[in-house]
């Protein structure tokens, strides 16, 4: 009893860890099934078959490259603007720097399915036509503010004396911000980055409000559970995990030799 006293938060922590990544374990175990009927939902036989073919099933890898483009430029679009917003509200004062910071938590806070009512609305009334662009639009918008709390974040645990310290040695303002402010909020905005393009592969509501005819991955994914699942979808899933993981730890490996480097010197 003494020590699940002393290690219960850690046993706590396992544990939550171990309900979050249960999940992601039934898909990669159900990626080697190989199903008797239309339904991927009982284990029936090892099979490989999936893995061998990911884009068997018509019209998937479609949708997975047209949610990927959307994704990419959104993270894009979402990190440039997020970034640009986030030194302006920590770097300068100006009328309405409250009222921003508050609006900016406003797509946060408020439900996907109100904010994608609003821009589909807004997207009638300029008699835009739905599809990928509107999506992209979209999924931008809402990216902004997860974008701009995460850099935001980073700038303001910046000294601002190495930047002073930089022009005291004849930095110009663009070799300052090169050489110095940007390496320092780099992994915020890297932060930003992965997060904005999680939110925007993977999101369904706001998509399916302003898509139109245009399917993404998620809608795809939906629209096969009415009919039936196919494995392959478990080998993309599978595969998106994979990817993560393997950024997640290469960043931790990358960024622990670089604390031993700085610890030799």
């Amino acid at each position: 009893m003494r020590w699940i006293r002393r290690n219960l938060v850690v046993i706590a922590g396992l544990l939550t860890l171990a309900y979050l990544i249960l999940p992601n374990i039934i898909v990669m175990v159900f990626s080697f099934n190989k199903p008797a009927g239309r339904f991927n939902y009982s284990w029936r036989e090892f099979s490989l078959d999936a893995w061998k073919d990911p884009c068997g099933v018509a019209d998937m890898c479609d949708s997975l490259s047209l949610s990927l483009w959307i994704a990419l430029w959104a993270t894009v679009g979402a990190t440039v603007l997020g970034s640009m917003i986030a030194f302006a509200l920590v770097r300068y004062r100006f009328r309405a720097r409250g009222a921003i910071n508050s609006l900016i938590f406003l797509p946060m806070a408020m439900p996907e399915v109100v904010m994608a009512a609003s821009l589909l609305t807004l997207f009638l009334n300029l008699g835009a036509e739905l599809g990928a662009t509107t999506i992209l639009i979209a999924h931008t918008m809402f990216c902004l503010s997860f974008v701009v709390v995460a850099v935001k974040a980073r700038v303001l645990s910046m000294d601002p004396r190495l930047e002073e310290a930089a022009k005291d040695l004849y930095a110009g303002p663009v070799q300052t911000f090169l050489r110095v402010t940007l390496p320092i909020a780099a992994p915020g905005i890297a932060a930003g980055a992965m997060l904005a393009f999680a939110l925007s592969f993977d999101d369904f509501i706001i998509t399916n409000f302003n898509s139109g005819s245009t399917v993404t991955f998620p809608m795809f994914v939906w629209g096969s559970a009415q009919r039936g699942t196919p494995v392959q979808i478990n080998v993309i899933g599978t595969a998106m995990f994979a990817i993560a993981v393997i950024v997640v730890v290469a960043g931790q490996v990358i960024s622990n030799r670089r604390k031993k480097t700085a610890a030799a010197k």
